[in-house]
C-alpha cells in the first residue's frame, strides 16, 4: 500500500508541475495532494506544520492565479470590459481546439473586451491585452516555482524516510 501511495504521489507531483502551465490542471493543488499522500504511508510520520503551511500556500496561489491576469489588464490601463474579456478568454481558450489556446485566449479576450469598450483606441486595447498576457505569464511562473518547491519537499521527505518506504 505504501508503494502505491508513493507512486500516486509522484505522478501527482509531475502532473502538478505540468499543471502549473496548463490552466485545466490545478498544478499547486495536485502537488499538495502528492505531498499529503506521503503522510498516509506507514513510514512517514505526520507533520501537520508542513501540511498546514503548504496548504495555506496552495490556497493563496490558487486565488492569486485568478486575480493576477485581471490585475495585469487593469495595471496596463484596461477597463472592466478588458478584465471580463480576460476571464472569458481564459475559459474559452482552455476549451478551444487550438494550440496554446490557454495563452492566446486571455490576450484575445482582453483585446476584444477593450475594443467593445472603446473601438477607436486600438493602442490602449492592445496595451491592456498585453497586461493580461504578462499577468498570465507571471501567474504561471509563480505556480511553477511553488510546484518545484513542493517537488523538492516531496523528494526530501521520501529521502528522509527511505528506509521505511523502500
Amino acid at each position: 500500500m505504501d508503494s502505491l501511495l508513493l507512486i500516486i504521489g509522484f505522478v501527482l507531483m509531475l502532473l502538478g508541475i505540468f499543471g502549473s502551465f496548463m490552466p485545466v490542471l490545478p498544478g499547486p493543488s495536485l502537488s499538495w495532494i502528492g505531498i499529503a499522500l506521503l503522510y498516509f504511508t506507514n513510514a512517514v510520520p505526520a507533520n501537520y506544520w508542513i501540511l498546514g503551511i503548504t496548504f495555506f500556500i496552495t490556497v493563496l496561489i490558487s486565488i492569486l492565479d485568478y486575480l493576477i491576469p485581471s490585475k495585469g489588464t487593469k495595471k496596463f490601463g484596461g477597463s472592466s470590459y478588458g478584465i471580463w474579456g480576460t476571464n472569458i478568454g481564459l475559459i474559452v481558450g482552455i476549451f478551444a481546439p487550438i494550440p496554446f489556446g490557454f495563452i492566446i485566449g486571455p490576450f484575445v479576450g482582453a483585446l476584444i473586451g477593450e475594443l467593445l469598450y472603446d473601438n477607436k483606441d486600438h493602442g490602449r486595447a492592445f496595451k491592456a491585452a498585453t497586461g493580461s498576457f504578462l499577468g498570465f505569464l507571471a501567474g504561471s511562473f509563480m505556480k511553477f516555482v511553488v510546484c518545484m518547491m513542493y517537488f523538492g519537499l516531496y523528494i526530501w521527505i521520501v529521502w528522509e524516510n527511505k528506509s521505511g518506504l523502500f
